[in-house]
């Protein structure tokens, strides 16, 4: 089994498909064809099943995918070693975060390692859900995951970023009063919730049917992106990141809420597989000054 036959596995899940990959890869789609097949016969497995002209993943292919991403990162990996050894650190620092955590605190991060650090690029994308935290970095997906505390894996190493505090948010024109708003003063207006089970929102409900208050519920949804645009359609309110709510101008009115609803919130990752890249961000993180190679 060669490193390029897995890159090239790799490619063509992440392009959709040969043509994707092979562009992407600036090769002929022959030559995707011909490594996915040496692939399968080397491993006696189909990788793929073809269905038309798309392809979708067996089991087997889907078996591999972590192993082949962590294979080409462990490559990486000493390729940034040897290249941090004899001058500027280089490499990509990998990090997948939460989006009501891709900001603030992280984008400041992440602007300040740049400036140390011009020779590595930042690949940020999205951590779809904070229980996938653990799987993100065990399947090779990214480096470090972003969310909030504590994080699944019991086994990850962390560092606390801060903390989120949640704010109430409600159409635009709900009379609310100014300043901080009590729980026991909160408008009859239903509420745009996520499903409870292991989130902050178990946290919120209690705190509201505790003070008195019964909960209308107008949506219960699964997708928390889609809160914010259910608030400014005027379905209902909700209680939110305070960086999210801050961030939707006059479609909303928020408020803080006493008392507050705060979560801490900090970065996740395996320490016996941190590239040099990823070694400079913890130190970063810990404000030191050290240059980023790892002792």
């Amino acid at each position: 089994m060669e490193l390029r036959q897995i890159e090239y596995f790799l490619a063509v899940v992440e392009h959709d498909g040969i043509g994707g990959a092979a562009a992407a890869l600036g090769v002929a789609q022959p030559t995707v064809s011909q490594a996915l097949r040496g692939l399968e016969r080397e491993l006696g497995v189909q990788l793929f099943h073809r269905i038309g002209r798309g392809m979708v993943l067996s089991a087997a292919g889907r078996a591999l995918l972590g192993p082949g991403r962590q294979l080409l990162r462990d490559v990486t990996s000493v390729r940034d070693h040897l290249a941090a050894s004899s001058g500027e650190l280089s490499g990509t620092l990998e990090i997948s975060a939460f989006p009501p955590m891709a900001v603030g605190r992280l984008v400041e991060l992440i602007a300040q390692y740049r400036r140390l650090y011009p020779g590595v690029t930042v690949r940020l994308s999205e951590l779809r859900g904070e229980h996938n935290a653990s799987a993100t970095i065990r399947d090779g997906n990214s480096e470090f995951v972003v969310a909030h505390l504590p994080l699944d894996d019991s086994d990850l190493a962390v560092e606390v970023l801060g903390e989120q505090e949640y704010w109430l948010a409600y159409p635009a024109g709900t009379l609310l009063p100014e300043g901080p708003v009590q729980l026991t003063e909160l408008p009859h207006v239903p509420m745009v919730f996520v499903p409870r089970g292991g989130s902050v929102a178990d946290e919120i409900e209690a705190g509201i049917r505790e003070a008195g208050l019964s909960l209308d519920l107008a949506v219960v949804c699964e997708h928390r992106e889609a809160r914010l645009p259910l608030v400014a359609a005027g379905l209902g309110g909700t209680l939110i990141e305070r960086s999210m709510a801050e961030s939707a101008g006059t479609s909303i009115v928020a408020r803080p809420v006493v008392p507050r609803f705060v979560r801490p919130f900090g970065v996740g990752y395996r320490p016996d597989r941190l590239s040099p890249a990823g070694q400079a961000f913890v130190n970063l993180i810990r404000g030191s000054t050290n240059d980023g190679a790892t002792d």
